[in-house]
């Protein structure tokens, strides 16, 4: 079905212009895209429920886009910041297809290489002209009971390209159609439009960052003097936005926003580990004291190959369950919230079945969702390693930080390492590592453990004999050197 879409069929003889482009872009959007994507010296690339297909046939050209940019941004200097290679670009592009009905798009402009000089790439992510109806996205009726807090904070994750916001403007929707309530939100930039809500039941304001605010640490003061009862905070992948974020629960408001993490558990430690080390103990309190639910969405193409279905993965913060994390050490925080997950909330593999039984996905998919949990299932020997009572090692974060003139270290267990045939070390990792913040890169504490007959584990041997340190990039798990 996608490849009987076929190319654009209005494709300039000559040159683009940001009038070609509107109606390339318009062309798509009616379509079904999701993502337009022109590169210098390349063709025109568009995405179509989660695939890539090429819809043009001659290369566009850095000059084309430059100019085109130009006018579309209303901004004579994105050229030549673009071409010093000063930073990227984002912008909010709208075009008017007829009276009354215009299409908006988020874009990034960036700066890559076209040959020996430098080129750019925009990608166009095609935003709905409303904010689509909850009912229409078939949430689950536990996200419809529980996702409207009178406070507290609201987080919807998962990668690039998953629904998250999305998801949040049904939510908002709901919320402003409801009325009885203030809602304002903070993006950088806008997607949705929420003032084309008919009939609101409250007032309803969208800023812009840094276009109408400077930052978000700004928004979130600004909300405490505008007597909102609602506040969206754009996209939370920074320790200023992060932080705008929680303080922005913390002041009585239902607070939204989206994080970019694959699953419900990893979320708070991926939020908490974004600040510096002496404040993540106050931080995960605050964080798990303020948090309601938290979503992780996936998309996935239904069998068919004519759309994609959303999965979801979700957990209600209730009393007890805040509770319960508030006094779990904070190098368990992970494995705690599986537990909870499983217990109280919907993992996503329970989501997967219910899709797979109902054909709405297919059974690879389906398998590889399964095997994720698999691999995730905890730092457990293997039935091999357990049989031959294979040594381990306890594997701990250390990370030094220099608070009031004194040295001061924070040691994080982040999981266990196993010792294969060939005297290599298979990490296998809970948490993702302290790092250092000038070199990016961590040191983990290898501390040797045996298992004994009767599953308990002996105590730790002399560190000089059994135990090392490890330098690694926590990226790629590569290690750099052993201390």
């Amino acid at each position: 079905m996608l490849e009987a879409l076929g190319l654009y069929p209005d494709e300039p003889r000559i040159r683009w212009d940001d009038a070609t482009i509107n109606n390339l872009l318009l062309w798509g959007t009616n379509s079904g895209m999701s993502d337009m994507a022109l590169c210098s010296g390349s063709r025109a690339w568009m995405r179509l429920h989660g695939k890539w297909l090429p819809v043009t046939q001659r290369p566009i050209t850095t000059e084309e886009l430059l100019s085109s940019l130009e006018r579309q941004t209303k901004n004579n200097s994105i050229a030549a910041m673009i071409k010093s290679g000063q930073s990227d670009y984002d912008f909010l592009h709208l075009i008017e297809e007829r009276r009354g009905l215009r299409r908006r798009y988020r874009c990034n402009a960036t700066p890559i290489a076209d040959g020996y000089s430098i080129g750019v790439k925009v990608v166009f992510r095609a935003i709905p002209s409303e904010p689509p109806a909850l009912e229409s996205l078939h949430v689950e009726l536990d996200i419809a009971q529980y996702a409207f807090p009178d406070n507290g904070l609201v987080l919807v994750t998962g990668v690039m390209g998953s629904g998250k916001s999305t998801l949040l403007a049904g939510i908002l929707r709901d919320i402003i159609e409801r009325g009885g309530r203030h809602v304002a939100t903070y993006e950088a930039p806008i997607e949705f439009d929420f003032t084309s809500i008919p009939n609101p039941g409250g007032p309803v304001s969208q800023s812009n960052i840094p276009e109408h605010l400077q930052s978000f640490l700004t928004a979130t003061r600004n909300s405490t003097r505008t007597a909102p009862d609602v506040v969206l905070i754009g996209e939370s992948r920074d320790p200023e936005t992060m932080r705008g974020m929680i303080e922005t629960a913390e002041i009585g408001v239902a607070a939204y926003s989206t994080v970019h993490t694959r699953s419900v558990p990893e979320t708070i430690s991926r939020i908490v580990n974004i600040f510096p080390v002496e404040e993540r103990l106050q931080m995960t309190a605050t964080l798990v004291s303020s948090l309601r639910m938290i979503i992780s969405q996936r998309l996935l193409p239904l069998p068919s190959g004519s759309g994609r279905t959303a999965l979801r993965e979700y957990l209600v913060f209730t009393p007890e369950i805040r509770e319960a994390l508030l006094e779990t050490a904070p190098e368990r925080l992970i494995q705690r919230t599986e537990e909870l997950l499983k217990a109280h909330g919907q993992t996503m593999q329970a989501a997967a079945e219910r899709a797979y039984e109902n054909g709405a996905i297919t059974r690879e998919k389906y398998k590889a969702i399964l095997a994720e949990r698999k691999r995730k299932g905890g730092i457990g020997m293997t039935q091999e390693q357990e049989k031959t009572k294979t040594p381990h090692y306890e594997v701990f974060s250390i990370s030094e930080y220099v608070r009031e003139g004194e040295h001061k270290s924070v040691w994080l267990r982040v999981g266990a390492a196993f010792i294969n045939k060939d005297g290599s070390f298979n990490l296998r990792l809970r948490a993702m590592p302290l790092t250092d913040p000038k070199t990016g890169t961590a040191n983990l504490h290898m501390r040797l453990r045996v298992p004994r007959q009767n599953g308990e584990t002996q105590p730790e041997t002399e560190e000089d004999a059994d135990s090392f340190y490890l330098h690694i990039d926590p990226l790629t798990g590569a290690p750099l050197e052993a201390l």
